[in-house]
């Protein structure tokens, strides 16, 4: 199974809030593996599991035990993503909110939420039960979460009551401060409960023609993150098979549960081929084994599956347009 991300939107609005609370956004970002300079990168999708290391900077920098209720409130308002255009053209606000329930992942694979609408609606699951999902998480995401509905409400959505399953990070007042109703912790589920008529709120901006735009807009979205979850796979199972150099189609598609043919056609839709992934593998974990380690030559080679040393050799200076002496000469850190 494919590793869990969060889209880069999502990485981008937290940052702006860390700078609105005048905390060092860029160390937060080092301090969990992300290049602040590759912020701005299209079709940003950042790990999951990096979710504990940035939300522990965050507290260590600010000073803020309850640093993801205050981060909630300081990040933009999520706006001008195909998640609101299909909330506000959809016919009414209930059901634009579970269309676009349908679509949580382009906003982070861990999201699940449902909404429950009876006897009293009610949103839940919103994160799923995740080793990387932390209480600071949580309650940024929540924040968020209402000020977007708000949004795209103008302002009609108003939450009556919330549920945490963690322990509360400060006084619970300041939590009904920022959420402007009673909050409860320690729950078995999280819950989130609002008003009954908001779901049949009629917008404005409903019309059928844009909604049929936004959601094959969405639908386009959600198969580029089904192929990125296949090279994945692929790349995943090219790196468990590349020391014993059994790689094939075949294999990989059984250990995928596919026809080879299927497997064939899903990676060329994708625009991509098995030969394709194995070569880019090869050639990150070469120059990853060049640049950080003292693996002598003829380790690698064994390492990146290649049959002898001129079969690794031509092919790194295919892609480097140097030898892997030269390219660990100039690169290797370790010498």
């Amino acid at each position: 199974m494919a590793a869990l991300t969060d889209s880069g939107t999502l990485v981008r609005m937290a940052y702006q809030g860390l700078i609105n609370l005048n905390v060092d956004a860029d160390e937060v970002l080092r301090r969990c593996g992300l290049d602040p300079a590759q912020l701005y990168k299209p079709n940003l999708r950042t790990q999951f599991s990096a979710q504990p290391l940035f939300w522990k900077a965050a507290v260590e920098l600010s000073g803020d035990p309850c640093i993801g209720l205050h981060l909630g409130e300081n990040m933009p308002v999520y706006k001008g993503q195909i998640l609101e255009y299909l909330l506000l053209s959809s016919t009414t606000f209930g059901d634009g909110l579970k269309r676009v329930l349908s679509y949580q992942r382009l906003i982070s694979d861990a999201m699940h939420g449902q909404v429950t609408d009876s006897p009293k609606p009610f949103l839940t699951n919103y994160f799923s039960e995740h080793q990387y999902l932390t209480p600071h998480l949580a309650e940024a995401m929540v924040v968020s979460l209402i000020r977007f509905l708000q949004s795209v409400s103008d302002d009609k959505f108003k939450p009556t009551r919330i549920c945490f399953t963690h322990t509360a990070k400060t006084n619970i007042k300041e939590y009904e401060r920022v959420f402007q109703c009673p909050v409860e912790f320690n729950n078995k589920q999280f819950k989130l409960y609002f008003e009954p008529k908001i779901l049949s709120y009629r917008s404005p901006y409903a019309e059928p023609e844009l909604l049929s735009i936004h959601m094959q807009s969405a639908d386009q979205h959600m198969q580029q993150l089904e192929k990125r979850d296949l090279i994945l796979e692929v790349r995943n199972q090219v790196g468990a098979l590349l020391e014993t150099g059994d790689i094939s189609l075949e294999i990989i598609s059984q250990h995928l549960d596919i026809s080879p043919r299927q497997l064939r056609h899903q990676l060329n839709l994708a625009g991509t081929s098995l030969q394709r992934i194995i070569n880019h593998y090869r050639k990150s974990l070469s120059k990853q084994l060049l640049s950080q380690t003292d693996e002598s030559i003829a380790e690698i080679v064994y390492l990146t599956g290649f049959s002898e040393p001129s079969t690794f050799y031509r092919a790194f200076k295919r892609w480097e347009g140097m030898t892997p002496i030269e390219y660990r000469q100039i690169n290797n850190n370790n010498v």
